[in-house]
């Protein structure tokens, strides 16, 4: 392929080129005129599969010819088999060994860092290793570097090094992959170095950028058939620019950086490499507008000098649109529209981002057209189904079972997927109601049962449910557990777990947890979990969730259906192998792309650079290096956000510099171009926001229905009363309507439950007393409450605050108590203290239940009524909270059976709130004859046909919010308008 002697083995391609396309073409060009079998002979070496694939296929359109051996650079046991080596160890076994050294380590000096920072030291411990090995860098190599200005945490830094290294040197195991590969190119480096094969070998679209890769380019370039073909060479930039890039700690970040470093150490220069095809760049005016802006920081008064030479702006920016959005979800919607036209057209368009959020956002755009992008990326496997079920499954290992992780995994599709799963979800939705009526925070096997009890109507429907109710019981609760045990276990018990609640009741089949593709990956991580468990240490449950959560995040699959075959999302590593008409680089923010390095807990960029590691920067580097690739394409968007979710954002550094540079080539027209290219931005923003645009709707207006007479309630309760005073539509839409508010999913200790328990705890003090005078005592007020709230209140910090606070009134509440029984007994409480008035003459009944009924010996009757709130002030119950007037005047008419009609004295409110209080019903301003006479105008209104039912009639404030606030279209119309009666009969 190449003359003899001919020394320049190093070739480039420039950036926009479509290179695969372009070494395909090349590579026939110069293989023309020899024989066929010499194309066999080429070893064409990449450095991904998705390289060799895209490879493979172009040489598919080429007329009928022998192939090249395509090898990955990490498949060097492939170039040369007589290079025996073990196959490498697991990954996961290295990070179980790390796991545990590290475990150790903590344990046994506990100054060194945290338990809870376990597993992201020993992942950055095992990043380290894996780039020290890759560099060629010792444990010893890192000690004798010069500390003498650094910090005082170099000492524990030194000692996770050292002894994670020499455990890795006494192991008798085989090498991991990263020390493997450097052990592989080594040894070929060395054999073709004695006996150089004669076949063209060639290494194409890598930068260099690890160290044995480098190794291995320098080892190819040296034979007399090799060469390097690299991705993206900057042919436009000078040779003084080049010679600036020498000082990695000022020029790591550039594009070009790791071709200078690489022809540093080949001794060549840059205008050794030539061009491997000739194929033209889309843009030659916009490589070199692009590598002006991007020359390193220290030289960039460059761009006074060779600004004024450069010529063509106008055609440089002619294809390029610059996109800067409000926001990421206009960033969104206008990048979908883009890409729809391209998909109407036929173009061919990628989107590039390292922002996954943004680029599921646009998938979520497009789907309204029925356009499935092909994402590169896939789906990361713990969002799969089988990887959300498996960290729902190991969370029940870790935390109390409560209501909302039972339901997320009843209502996981693959649950009980082995067999009935219809009968399962609609035994699902019954205990969700139930849960949802009754209230169920920590679900147990007794109380899913006695929940479900008398759920259904047939006998033989009820015995299957208790069937499934006993299964859910035994199945999801009791896992919680704070034991530390080994892995082996954990994972055991995790498989065994998962596959019974995939299987369902009766069936042991797991159903469809390991099918299809996510299924399967997941299971091979399981698999592999479990066989090479006997490494890891032991652990807590929450440790082995973080463990499975970790591996799970690590894979990604892609079982996508059918996705459009021109649109494309790709991640900035895909886009060096694929070309398309449109690309469209998005996200272009500072923190994104490129995005901020990781913070190292081991050694800062100077120790870095003096070991001879990776600096920070080259992660920079790289993502400029695809930049510069991909920004050379045919027609290119630039796209940003302004503004995120929470802050402003800063312009990614590449985009910035090339605004600066056009805005200043001003003889040149740098502003126009780069005004054309906004407008060209702001014209799909406004496309956008067009296409979200809608035609407003009339608001709702306030309701007051009016049902037919029949329709009407006939049967209150005196608590109700207020509530129809206050807010009639209420009324209307529980009576009427028969709606019923639907509880919260997830329980929680609010002021409704704190009533409920305070009147149960006075109630229960109450009758203790009238057994046994002695028990009238703070410390049995406390006894009860204590004993009450263990039962009931399965929330230990709001426990101790109701009991705290039923403690801070408990002397005041008992010294009111002794009073009150000083001259009353109790006689009725709220279990007897039943009231029922029925005016027949109108068909309505009125019903009532007292807290509590007290009678003196003159045999006039107190009503009592706890309130864990501020008590109504006397006119609060003049005018809408009558519910103490009305009891009293009950009483008198004899409504109650049990007192039969007897004069009521007082009718008082026990406040319990922070500041307690006793607050008298206005009896003598509000007489129970009078209070009798008002109420029943009150029902006679509402008996009226032509009386409506008002949405927030009367609210005492317009922040608190109703049941039916929702039905009645609360927020379109609010107190100030006037109610819209509508005629239901």
């Amino acid at each position: 392929m190449f003359e003899n002697g001919s020394n320049k083995r190093l070739f480039g391609i420039s950036p926009g080129v479509d290179f695969p396309r372009a070494l395909v073409e090349g590579l026939v060009a110069r293989m023309s005129g020899q024989p066929p079998e010499a194309m066999a002979r080429v070893q064409l070496i990449v450095n991904t599969r998705r390289m060799q694939r895209r490879l493979r296929d172009l040489f598919d359109t080429q007329p009928a010819m022998l192939l090249p051996k395509i090898r990955l650079i990490t498949d060097l046991d492939l170039i040369d088999p007589s290079l025996a080596l073990p196959p490498p160890v697991s990954p996961l076994r290295r990070r179980l060994e790390l796991i545990a050294l590290v475990s150790r380590l903590i344990a046994q000096q506990k100054d060194l860092a945290p338990q809870s920072s376990l597993y992201d030291l020993t992942d950055s411990l095992a990043s380290l290793i894996d780039e020290m090995q890759g560099e060629g860098v010792t444990a010893q190599t890192i000690a004798d570097l010069d500390v003498t200005d650094q910090s005082g945490h170099w000492q524990r830094a030194q000692q996770f090094i050292q002894i994670a290294q020499a455990y890795l040197d006494q192991t008798d195991t085989a090498p991991d992959q990263e020390a493997r590969q450097r052990l592989l190119v080594t040894a070929l480096a060395d054999k073709w170095q004695r006996q150089p094969p004669g076949d063209p070998v060639l290494i194409a679209g890598s930068t260099g950028s690890r160290g044995t890769t480098m190794l291995l380019m320098q080892a190819v370039a040296k034979l007399p058939q090799g060469a390097l073909i690299l991705p993206g060479f900057d042919f436009d930039m000078p040779l003084s620019v080049w010679a600036q890039l020498g000082n990695a700690m000022a020029s790591e970040d550039h594009p070009q950086y790791r071709f200078h470093k690489m022809m540093t150490e080949m001794a060549v220069t840059p205008s050794d490499v030539t061009h491997w095809h000739d194929a033209p760049a889309p843009s030659p005016a916009r490589n070199a507008l692009v590598s002006l802006s991007l020359r390193p920081a220290p030289v960039t008064d460059a761009w006074l000098t060779e600004g004024a030479k450069l010529t063509n702006i106008a055609e440089a920016t002619a294809d390029v649109t610059l996109l800067d959005a409000p926001s990421p979800r206009d960033e969104a919607l206008a990048i979908a529209l883009r890409l729809r036209q391209a998909a109407e057209v036929g173009e061919t368009a990628a989107l590039i981002t390292p922002d996954r959020v943004l680029t599921r956002q646009v998938t979520a755009a497009l789907d309204q057209w029925d356009i499935l992008p092909d994402d590169s990326a896939g789906t990361p496997l713990h969002l799969s189904p089988p990887g959300r079920f498996l960290r729902h499954v190991a969370n029940l290992f870790t935390r109390r079972l409560d209501t909302e992780s039972l339901l997320t995994l009843l209502k996981h599709p693959l649950t009980h997927s082995g067999g009935a799963r219809g009968p399962h979800v609609l035994n699902t939705q019954r205990l969700e109601l139930c849960i949802r009526k009754h209230g169920l925070p920590y679900p147990d096997p007794a109380g899913i049962l006695r929940l479900l009890e008398k759920s259904v109507a047939k006998a033989e429907d009820q015995a299957a449910l208790q069937d499934w109710a006993q299964w859910v019981g035994q199945t999801f609760a009791g896992h919680m557990t704070s034991e530390v045990r080994p892995l082996a276990t954990w994972v055991n018990n995790h498989i065994t777990l998962s596959e019974t609640i995939s299987a369902g009741l009766g069936y042991t089949d797991p159903g469809e947890l390991w099918q299809k593709k996510a299924g399967q990956k997941a299971l091979q991580v399981m698999q592999n979990v479990a066989s090479q468990a006997e490494y890891g240490t032991t652990m807590t449950a929450a440790d082995y969730g973080d463990l499975i959560g970790a591996l799970l995040s690590g894979e990604e699959i892609r079982d996508r259906d059918a996705p459009h075959p021109d649109i494309m999302i790709w991640g900035t590593l895909e886009a060096r192998v694929q070309g398309a008409d449109l690309v469209i680089l998005a996200g272009l923010n500072d923190g994104t792309w490129p995005e901020a390095p990781a913070p190292d807990p081991w050694l800062n960029r100077a120790l870095r650079h003096q070991a001879g590691l990776l600096l920070p920067e080259r992660r920079i580097g790289l993502s400029a290096h695809d930049y510069q690739q991909a920004i050379g394409a045919k027609e290119v968007w630039l796209t940003r956000a302004i503004r995120s979710d929470d802050a402003e954002t800063v312009t990614s550094r590449w985009l910035n510099r090339l605004r600066n540079l056009l805005d200043g080539l001003r003889d040149q027209g740098g502003p126009q171009a780069l005004a054309d290219m906004l407008a060209r931005g702001d014209l799909w923003l406004a496309r956008a926001a067009c296409f979200e645009r809608v035609d407003p709707a009339d608001p709702a207006k306030r309701p007051s229905p009016k049902p037919p007479l029949e329709a009407r309630p006939r049967a209150l309760s005196i608590t109700e009363i207020k509530r129809l005073i206050r807010d009639p539509y209420a009324i209307y839409a529980r009576h009427v309507l028969k709606l019923s508010r639907l509880g919260p999913l997830v329980q929680s200790p609010d002021a409704l439950m704190r009533g409920t328990l305070a009147h149960e705890i006075m109630e229960g003090f109450v009758q203790d007393t009238l057994q046994d005078r002695a028990l009238l005592c703070a410390d049995h007020l406390m006894a009860v409450a204590r004993r009450v709230m263990t039962t009931e209140v399965p929330w230990p910090a709001a426990r101790a605050m109701w009991l705290a606070r039923i403690e801070k009134i408990a002397d005041w509440f008992v010294a009111r108590e002794q009073l009150r029984q000083s001259y009353s007994t109790p006689v009725a409480f709220e279990a007897q203290a039943k009231g029922q008035l029925v005016w027949p003459d109108i068909g309505f009944t009125l019903s009532a239940r007292a807290d509590r009924i007290d009678r003196t010996e003159d045999g006039d009757v107190l009503i009592y009524d706890y309130k864990t709130g501020k008590p109504p002030t006397a006119k609060q119950q003049a005018t809408f909270d009558k519910q103490l007037l009305i009891e009293a005047a009950m009483i008198e008419e004899g409504a109650f059976a049990t007192l039969g009609a007897s004069s009521v004295a007082s009718a008082i409110f026990i406040g319990l709130g922070a500041h307690p209080e006793e607050v008298l019903a206005p009896l003598e301003t509000e007489p129970p004859r009078e209070t009798l006479g008002n109420l029943r105008a009150l029902i006679d209104a509402y008996l009226d046909p032509g009386q409506g039912f008002t949405s927030r009639r009367m609210m005492l404030q317009d922040k608190i919010e109703g049941d039916y606030d929702q039905l009645a279209r609360f927020g379109e119309w609010d107190a100030t308008d006037d109610p819209a009666p509508e005629d239901l009969s």
